[in-house]
């Protein structure tokens, strides 16, 4: 199939179970794909996203939630302490809004949240802690016997 074929994507490459196609209904959530494709998701750390994604389901139709912190730690299994680091976070990094009681999540920034980059591995560190490479180093020390 060529880039000019005319029929979308979708009906080029069916859902696996096309039984459960998902509706959009009442109290739908989303996220954009923007979100994963220009770098937020990954800009954030595990506890910032269980907080985003909390928020983005809890929101009404403008963004807007208005869970108190105590459900929102009890959901999500965080002391007082690592909801305010994760909510200031999130702040900081232009995601969410709030008003002290109210939560919004915000319309995604025009530009994805900068991250530094790691370092690049080195051969040593890809042979010490890469779980292929020591899968495969153990396979062969046994092989050898």
């Amino acid at each position: 199939m060529s880039d000019a074929d005319p029929k979308p994507w979708s009906a080029r490459c069916p859902p696996p179970r096309p039984d459960r196609i998902r509706r959009i209904e009442r109290g739908f959530a989303f996220l954009p794909n923007r979100f994963l494709h220009h770098g937020f998701f990954s800009s954030l750390n595990h506890a910032e996203r269980s907080l985003y994604f909390f928020l983005v389901l809890a929101a009404d139709r403008n963004g807007v939630s208005f869970y108190p912190y105590d459900r929102i730690c009890s959901a999500l299994k965080l002391s007082p302490d690592q909801y305010v680091q994760i909510r200031d976070s999130l702040i900081d990094k232009d995601l969410i809004a709030f008003d002290g009681s109210n939560f919004q999540v915000l319309e995604l920034p025009p530009n994805s949240i900068p991250q530094p980059r790691p370092p690049s591995p080195t051969p040593q560190d890809v042979e010490q802690h890469d779980p292929m490479t020591l899968d495969r180093l153990l396979r062969a020390a046994f092989r050898k016997r």
